[in-house]
């Protein structure tokens, strides 16, 4: 307990010693954190990266096995776009839109939340610096005392910026990456239909074509 107390202690004088400017970098964090969370729990909903290609087939030919997102995809475009290629192309561009857009938004409204977090610690380095002025030119006898409480607050602004900002970066970058995915995906679920629906147009003209 001794040894939590005195952690704790350090962490808060450590915290303090920061400045105002350490609270909206908190802020600033947790926004990011959930932003981030929010974004990856969106493609995790999605099964499209845990089925094969294989099984996207069967879907397409019995809608009624389809489940979870892909699923719910296959039995939308087969109910709407009713073997027409000209409806099935519209219906996956109608989910791009519903979908990729907004993820868009977010990413860059998360992008720029990362880029701002380094710029907010710097703005505590200007303030702690200017602290740091103030104390050398004051003359008292708590020069010392200022110019530590300056230079600590420059430094550990600066320190918090970074280390929001170097997880934020690797989230967007891994953020990024399952959009693509994503949208990958859906271009490939669209060409599957395409042919699927080609193959049965064709197998039905066959026989009349022989019959004439």
């Amino acid at each position: 307990m001794f040894v939590l107390g005195v952690t704790f202690d350090e962490i808060s004088a450590v915290w303090f010693s920061g400045g105002w400017v350490m609270i909206p970098l908190v802020f600033l964090a947790f926004i990011i954190f959930f932003s981030a969370m929010e974004l990856i729990l969106f493609f995790m909903r999605g099964n499209h990266n845990k089925i094969t290609e294989a099984t996207y087939e069967a879907w397409i030919d019995d809608p009624k096995q389809g489940h979870g997102h892909v699923g719910e995809v296959i039995s939308y475009v087969k109910e709407e776009g009713q073997g027409d290629p000209d409806e099935i192309r519209n219906r996956f561009v109608e989910i791009s839109s519903a979908s990729l857009p907004v993820v868009d938004a977010r990413l860059m409204f998360l992008n720029i939340l990362v880029t701002v977090s380094p710029l907010m610690g710097l703005l505590g380095t200007v303030i702690g610096m200017l602290a740091t002025f103030k104390g050398l030119a004051s003359g008292s006898g708590k020069t010392i005392d200022l110019v530590a409480e300056g230079i600590s607050e420059a430094l550990i602004t600066t320190q918090t910026g970074l280390i929001i900002a170097i997880p934020g970066y690797l989230l967007v970058s891994m953020i990024q990456k399952k959009r693509n995915q994503y949208s990958a995906f859906l271009v490939r679920l669209e060409s599957l239909m395409l042919q699927k629906t080609q193959k049965s147009t064709n197998g039905s003209l066959t026989p009349s074509t022989q019959e004439a």
